[in-house]
C-alpha cells in the first residue's frame, strides 16, 4: 500500500514541510530510513539522524526547528510518538480490513454469521456457531459448535475454538491460540491408572480481551473458566479449568495458572510465574518475574522469588544472598577464633 504526505497529515491532522505529493509504502527507524519510506522522530536525542536519513517522509513535533536543510518532507504534529502510534493503528486497520469467504471453507447451515465478515481459506465453523458482524476468521481455524463470538472479533491463523465457548465483542485472539480443550482432570482407578475426568464447563471470554500465540485456556469440569472485560495475555500461557481472571488484569508470557485459581483485577504478572490451583489472587497484585506462588496474597501485595514474599524484602535479602560464601566464610573464622579463645581459657 502506498501513501501520500497530503493523506498522511490529513489523517494525523499535521502541517506539511515539503513536498506534498511524496510517498511512502514501508516503515523504517530513522537511523535506517530509505527512500520510500515513513519514519518518525520523537527523541531529540536522534535529531542529527534526520539530515542523513533517505526516508521520504518524516513526523516530527511541531516544536521541532531544523538547524540546517532537510532533503525528507516533515510532517509536523503536536506529538510525534503518539501520531505515529496512530498511524500504526490505521495502517493496522487497513492492512487488514479484509472481507468475504475463500474457498474452501466450511460452514455448518445452523451457523448465523453477522455483516462484513472474513472467512480465511480452510476454515471451519460449526453448528448452531454466532459470528457478530465484522469479524475476522483467518486461514486454517476451527470453531465448534454452539460457540458465540461477539462483534469486531480477530480470530488469527490457526486458532482453535472448542464448542461451547463463548468471546464477547472486540476481542483478539493470536495464530495456535487453543480455547475450550479439557482441563487437567484425571482420577486414579483401584490400579493406579488414570482415568480422565469428563470436562464438561466452557470457556467464557468478555470484552476487549487480546490473547497472544500459541497460548491455551481450558475448558471448566463444570460451570465456566472465566476471561474478564479487558484482560491482555501474552504469548503461550496456560489458563487451567475453572480459573478466573479479574478484569484488566496482564499477564506476560509463559506464566502458567493451575485449576480453580481466582486472580483478581488490575494485576500485572510477570513472564514464567508458575501459580498454584485453588488459592485467590487479589486486586491490583504485581507478581515478578519466574516467581513460584504457593498460597493466596492479598490486594495489592508485590512479591518475588520461589516461593514468594515480599518485592522489598526479597531485594534486601538476595544482597545478602550473593555474599553467602563471603558470609560463610567470615562466620567459620569467628567460630575458629572462639574455639581458640576457649580452648585458652580451658
Amino acid at each position: 500500500m502506498k501513501f501520500k504526505a497530503k493523506q498522511i497529515a490529513e489523517i494525523l491532522e499535521g502541517e506539511i514541510v515539503g513536498n506534498p505529493e511524496a510517498e511512502v509504502s514501508k516503515l523504517s527507524k530513522i537511523e535506517e530510513g530509505e527512500s520510500g519510506s515513513l519514519t518518525f522522530l520523537s527523541n531529540p536525542k536522534y535529531n542529527s539522524y534526520l539530515y542523513t536519513t533517505e526516508a521520504s517522509i518524516a513526523i516530527v513535533n511541531k516544536s521541532f526547528e531544523p538547524e540546517k536543510e532537510i532533503s525528507t518532507t516533515l510532517i509536523k504534529v503536536e506529538d510525534a510518538y503518539k501520531a505515529f502510534s496512530k498511524l500504526l493503528e490505521f495502517y493496522n486497520e487497513v492492512k487488514n480490513n479484509k472481507e468475504g469467504r475463500e474457498n474452501p471453507h466450511s460452514i455448518a447451515d445452523s451457523a448465523k454469521i453477522g455483516a462484513k465478515e472474513y472467512i480465511g481459506a480452510y476454515s471451519y465453523i460449526g453448528e448452531n456457531v454466532s459470528i457478530g458482524e465484522n469479524v475476522k476468521i483467518y486461514p486454517n481455524s476451527y470453531i465448534g459448535d454452539n460457540v458465540t463470538i461477539g462483534d469486531n472479533c480477530t480470530l488469527f491463523s490457526g486458532v482453535k475454538v472448542y464448542s461451547e465457548t463463548q468471546i464477547g465483542n472486540n476481542c483478539k485472539i493470536h495464530s495456535g491460540c487453543v480455547i475450550g480443550s479439557d482441563g487437567f482432570g484425571f482420577v486414579p482407578d483401584e490400579n493406579g491408572e488414570y482415568k480422565a475426568v469428563p470436562q464438561i464447563g466452557n470457556v467464557i471470554i468478555e470484552d476487549n480481551v487480546d490473547i497472544g500465540s500459541n497460548s491455551t485456556i481450558d475448558r471448566a469440569t463444570l460451570g465456566s473458566t472465566i476471561i474478564r472485560k479487558g484482560v491482555k495475555l501474552d504469548n503461550q500461557i496456560q489458563i487451567a479449568h475453572n480459573v478466573e481472571i479479574g478484569k484488566h488484569t496482564v499477564i506476560a508470557s509463559q506464566t502458567g495458572v493451575a485449576g480453580s485459581t481466582k486472580i483478581g483485577e488490575y494485576c500485572m504478572i510477570g513472564g514464567q510465574v508458575g501459580i498454584v490451583g485453588h488459592i485467590t489472587i487479589g486486586n491490583k497484585v504485581r507478581i515478578q518475574a519466574q516467581s513460584g506462588i504457593g498460597k493466596s496474597l492479598k490486594d495489592g501485595d508485590v512479591v518475588q522469588g520461589t516461593p514468594a514474599f515480599n518485592y522489598s524484602d526479597y531485594n534486601k535479602s538476595y544482597v545478602h544472598f550473593k555474599n553467602l560464601p563471603n558470609i560463610a566464610t567470615t562466620i567459620h573464622k569467628i567460630e575458629k577464633e572462639l574455639n581458640t579463645r576457649q580452648n585458652k581459657n580451658e
